[in-house]
C-alpha cells in the first residue's frame, strides 16, 4: 500500500481550500494549484486566518501554527505537483473539464501516484476513462466545511487498483475523519441515502397532507432529527437540491424510490431557491426565518365519550391522558362521541372502513415517537370539525399538538420508512459495507442514528408493514421493500446483520 506523504491539492476553491487546511493540520505537505490567479494566495489567506483564530482562542500553539502554515506550499505551476503521492482534484462539476485535468496531470506525476476526485455527482470511472491508467483513480469526496465534517467518501470505481483505495482510506483516518468506501454509483453514498428525506416529504406536501412547515417540525421534534427537508433544502439551495434530485433519479434508471416530485419545477423557474434569496420554502427577513404562528389549543367544549381502540399500541396511555383531560371511557366504539387509533402504515380511511369503524368521528394518533413527544393527529376526509377539536384538547394540554389530513403512515412514519427502505438497498446492492452506510449517514447528513440503526429503533418487522401498507393502498412502487429488509425480517434477524460469505465464486 502506497505510503503518502506529499500531497497536491489541485482547486483552491471553498472545498479545496478547506482540503487544504484538514491536510496540513494532520501533517502533510500540501501543495496547493489553482488555474485563476490570485486564487491559492486567498486560499492560503483563508486558512492562515482560521489557523491564527485558533491561536487566539487557545485551541492551538503558536508553534503549531507555525509548523503548519509551513506545510502549505503554494504553486504557481502544476508541474510543481511533479514529487506529489496523491493529487486531490477539487475544481467545478464539470465532466469535460476534470477529464481534461487528470489526462493532464497523468503527464506531471509519478506513474505511482494516485489521482482522486472531489466530485459529488460525477461518475469516478468517467473522469478515470481519460487516463493512460484508470487504476491510479478513485472518488475522495470531503463534505463542507471540510475540516469540521469528520466524513470522507472514498469512491472505488470500476477500475480502481484496491491498494489506493486502502491507501486513501488509511489517509483520511490519519486525519480524524471516518473514511467510508463506497462504489461508483449516483449519489454515491450520503447523497444516495439521503433522498428519502426529500422526495417522501415532498410526497407528503404534494399529497396535501401536511405543510412543509408541519413535515419539518414533526421530523424535528417527533423524529429527532436536526433539520426537517425543507428547511434542508432552503439551507442547501432548491437549484442545487432539484438538479441532484433530479440526476439520480434519471442516473438510477427512473427508479420509482427516487422520483422527484412536479413541487420542484416551478419554484426553481420562480426563483425560489431558500435563504440565499430571501424565500423557498420559508421566507427569509434579513437572513432570518419566519415562521407561521403556531396554532392555539382548542378548548374542550363539555364533556365527551371517547373510544380508544384496544389495538392501540398506546390504548391504556392515551386512555388516561383523555381521562386527564375531562373525557369519559367508553368500551363501545357505538357509544362514542370520539374515536382514537393508532394505525402503522394505514390511512385513516381505510383504518376504519376495515374495521367498519365511524370515520367522522375517528383521529388517528402517531404511535411512533410515542406519547411524551411532538403529538401527531391525523383526520380523514369525513372526519367532523368537532371530534378533531376534541381530540386536540385533550391530547395538547401537555404537549405540542400537529393535525394533518389523512396520510398512510402519518408523516414521521413514511420519511422514516422510506429512509430505512433506501439504506436497505444500498447494502443490498453492495454499494457499502453495513459498518460505511451507517457511519457515512451519521457524520455526513446529521442524523440522531445510522439509517439501519433507525429501522432496529422503530422494528424492522413494524418498518416492513408500514412500507407494504402504503404500496397496497398507493400502487406507487417506490414503497416496494428492499430484499434485505424483507428477507431480515421472515428469518428474525437484525436489519445490521452482514450477508453471510459466499464459500465460492462462479
Amino acid at each position: 500500500m502506497k505510503d503518502i506523504r506529499r500531497i497536491g491539492v489541485l482547486g483552491a476553491g471553498t472545498m479545496g481550500r478547506g482540503i487544504i487546511q484538514l491536510f496540513a493540520q494532520s501533517g502533510y505537505e500540501v501543495y496547493s494549484y489553482d488555474a485563476v490567479d490570485g486564487a491559492v494566495a486567498k486560499a492560503v489567506d483563508f486558512v492562515s486566518g482560521l489557523i491564527e483564530r485558533a491561536v487566539d482562542k487557545g485551541r492551538l500553539k503558536r508553534e503549531e501554527a507555525d509548523v503548519t502554515l509551513a506545510r502549505i506550499i503554494p504553486c504557481s505551476d502544476v508541474a510543481e505537483f511533479a514529487g506529489c503521492d496523491l493529487v486531490v482534484e477539487a475544481i467545478i462539476e464539470n465532466i469535460d473539464a476534470k477529464r481534461a485535468v487528470f489526462e493532464m496531470l497523468e503527464g506531471v506525476v509519478a506513474s505511482d501516484c494516485i489521482l482522486a476526485s472531489n466530485t459529488s455527482s460525477l461518475t469516478v470511472a468517467e473522469i478515470a476513462s481519460a487516463c493512460k491508467h484508470p487504476e491510479r483513480v478513485a472518488g475522495l469526496h470531503f463534505f463542507n466545511p471540510v475540516p469540521l465534517m469528520k466524513v470522507a467518501e472514498i469512491i472505488a470505481a470500476v477500475r480502481s487498483a484496491p491498494e489506493h483505495i486502502a491507501a486513501l482510506k488509511t489517509l483520511i483516518e490519519s486525519c480524524g475523519h471516518r473514511g467510508v468506501v463506497a462504489e461508483d454509483q449516483p449519489g454515491f453514498l450520503v447523497n444516495h441515502a439521503g433522498r428519502g428525506l426529500y422526495t417522501e416529504g415532498l410526497r407528503i406536501v404534494e399529497d396535501q397532507c401536511a405543510s412543509p412547515e408541519d413535515v419539518d417540525r414533526l421530523m424535528r421534534e417527533a423524529a429527532g432529527f436536526k433539520m426537517g427537508p425543507f428547511e434542508l433544502m432552503d439551507l442547501t439551495g432548491l437549484d442545487v437540491s432539484g438538479k441532484v434530485m433530479s440526476s439520480i433519479y434519471e442516473q438510477f434508471q427512473q427508479e420509482p424510490r427516487f422520483r422527484p416530485s412536479p413541487l420542484v419545477a416551478p419554484r426553481i423557474a420562480a426563483g425560489l431557491f431558500g435563504r440565499k434569496t430571501g424565500e423557498g420554502w420559508y421566507r427569509y427577513d434579513n437572513g432570518q426565518r419566519v415562521d407561521s404562528p403556531t396554532a392555539e389549543t382548542p378548548a374542550l367544549a363539555g364533556t365527551i365519550a371517547v373510544w380508544v381502540d384496544p389495538d392501540a399500541d398506546q390504548c391504556a396511555a392515551l386512555g388516561e391522558l383523555v381521562s386527564a383531560g375531562g373525557a369519559r371511557l367508553v368500551e363501545q366504539p357505538a357509544d362514542a362521541e370520539l374515536i382514537l387509533i393508532q394505525p402503522w402504515g394505514w390511512d385513516v380511511s381505510i383504518y376504519c372502513a376495515e374495521r367498519d369503524l365511524d370515520a367522522r368521528r375517528c383521529v388517528a394518533v402517531d404511535p411512533l415517537p410515542g406519547l411524551d413527544k411532538h403529538r401527531t393527529l391525523m383526520i380523514s376526509p369525513v372526519t367532523e370539525a368537532r371530534c378533531r377539536d376534541a381530540a386536540h384538547a385533550l391530547l395538547g394540554q401537555n404537549a405540542a399538538v400537529t393535525v394533518i389530513n389523512d396520510s398512510p403512515g402519518f408523516v414521521c412514519q413514511r420519511i422514516l420508512a422510506t429512509i430505512v427502505n433506501i439504506a436497505c438497498n444500498i447494502v443490498q446492492r453492495g454499494i457499502a459495507s453495513v459498518a460505511d452506510l451507517e457511519d457515512a449517514v451519521r457524520l455526513g447528513l446529521g442524523y440522531p442514528a445510522g439509517p439501519l440503526t433507525l429501522g432496529e429503533q422503530v422494528g424492522g418487522e413494524r418498518i416492513l408493514a408500514i412500507l407494504e401498507a402504503m404500496e397496497l393502498q398507493t400502487g406507487d412502487m417506490r414503497y416496494r421493500p428492499a430484499l434485505w429488509l424483507s428477507r431480515r425480517v421472515r428469518l428474525g434477524q437484525t436489519l445490521l446483520t452482514a450477508e453471510a460469505p459466499r464459500s465460492g465464486r462462479g
